[in-house]
């Protein structure tokens, strides 16, 4: 018998319809035990309008505009953070302290003493909990990872980190406000760091183990809009440029980077692996295919015939590629909003066998600690270690 799971959705911006999304799709897809329900969704006073158009449109029990109560309703079970990066520290808090378990949007928070405490206060009430780093279960990048287990790419040498996007490049857009609030610091943190890299990052280290070392640098183009709040022209404090060096603690050296300044990129997210015995591409603006090129049989490490060697491209909708046997027949592609759905689905079926699925909350302080490295070498212009 299928056990209830209410959910509290803490937001209902752009993150908070794809969860909904999620919620609503993944038992017509998945064989679970726990069946969530959209019980209640949160959203300021100011915006109540808006807020019951959203619950209407999702089939939402209930609306809250006080945050607070919401996550100490005793109908609730799950509460999901989908709010901006400032709120996430007492959300968190709040729902952890009424025993509530909680998910939670990335970047973990506006810096790594709020992630500590949040992890603290997850750990000290035993909860269950996700950061909903989205990526992961895209299927061709969780093939890359496979492919990377399997020990077909050996010994790595390089990876490289690529987030680029082209939305902030006109000097008109504000900063602030429902639209923008990621270019403003006070409700961001910072900017491409905390917004793009912490995908690239998780995924690195997911892929590629712990980053020991980084050095970098930020630049911030257009230095003062105006402010969607107070009509005034501000100072903008986030980053809205950022590369760093990289050493991993398995040797391999990383690239990472990113910028809303690539004129013709709209989500340019990709990644690849060099290794003595091979290397593996992905681009999640063609995120169905997957790039592998095959030097040597990881069994014996003896070079692949000459005539075989070179880049292949695999079209990852096979029902033996991740995920890919829940969704349709082979050829058919699926897109952006199922990365959601194949991670809540990883997430109920962990709490229905007792193995907790990944990335938990202290897997999200850790990339919350790389960038708050990143953003100390930029600022010293010095190479910073990162505690393992």
């Amino acid at each position: 018998m299928a056990k209830t799971l209410n959910i509290a959705l803490v937001g209902c911006g752009f993150m908070g319809r794809a969860h909904a999304n999620a919620y609503s799709q993944v038992g017509h897809f998945f064989d679970l035990e726990y069946q969530p329900v959209l019980k209640a969704c949160y959203g300021r006073p100011e915006n109540r309008a808006n807020l019951e158009q959203f619950a209407a449109r999702w089939g939402i029990e209930s609306v809250e505009t006080d945050w607070r109560q919401l996550v100490t309703r005793d109908d609730i079970h799950v509460v999901d953070v989908c709010v901006p990066n400032h709120m996430h520290h007492d959300v968190v808090l709040a729902a952890a302290a009424a025993g509530k378990i909680v998910v939670c949007e990335k970047p973990l928070a506006m810096n790594a003493a709020e992630g500590e405490a949040m992890v603290a206060a997850i750990e000290k009430a035993g909860v269950a909990n996700l950061i909903w780093f989205n990526y992961r279960r895209v299927p061709a990048i969780s093939l890359f990872k496979q492919i990377v287990d399997e020990g077909r790419v050996g010994r790595p040498f390089h990876y490289r980190a690529v987030y680029n996007q082209d939305y902030t490049i006109d000097a008109n857009v504000p900063q602030g406000g429902r639209a923008m609030w990621r270019l403003d610091s006070k409700v961001a943190g910072s900017g491409v760091t905390g917004d793009l890299l912490a995908h690239s990052i998780d995924t690195a280290e997911w892929i590629n183990g712990p980053i020991a070392r980084v050095v970098a640098s930020t630049e911030t183009f257009i230095k003062e809009r105006q402010h969607t709040d107070t009509g005034q022209v501000e100072k903008v404090d986030i980053d809205d440029a950022c590369m760093f060096l990289a050493r991993f603690a398995n040797g391999s050296m990383g690239t990472f980077e990113s910028t809303r300044y690539a004129r013709g990129r709209k989500n340019y997210n990709a990644m690849e692996l060099n290794g003595e015995n091979g290397a593996v591409f992905f681009d999640l603006e063609n995120p169905h295919m997957l790039e592998f090129y095959r030097y040597a049989d990881p069994q014996t490490g003896n070079k692949v015939e000459d005539h075989l060697t070179g880049w292949q491209k695999i079209h990852v909708t096979n029902f033996e590629h991740p995920y890919m046997d829940k969704w349709w027949v082979p050829g058919c592609t699926i897109g952006y909003e199922h990365t959601f759905t194949n991670t809540l689905a990883d997430f109920l079926k962990g709490l229905e066998t007792g193995t907790p699925a990944q990335p938990d909350l202290r897997s999200g302080l850790r990339t919350q600690r790389v960038c708050d490295a990143v953003l100390e070498s930029a600022r010293t212009g010095t190479w910073i270690d990162i505690p393992q």
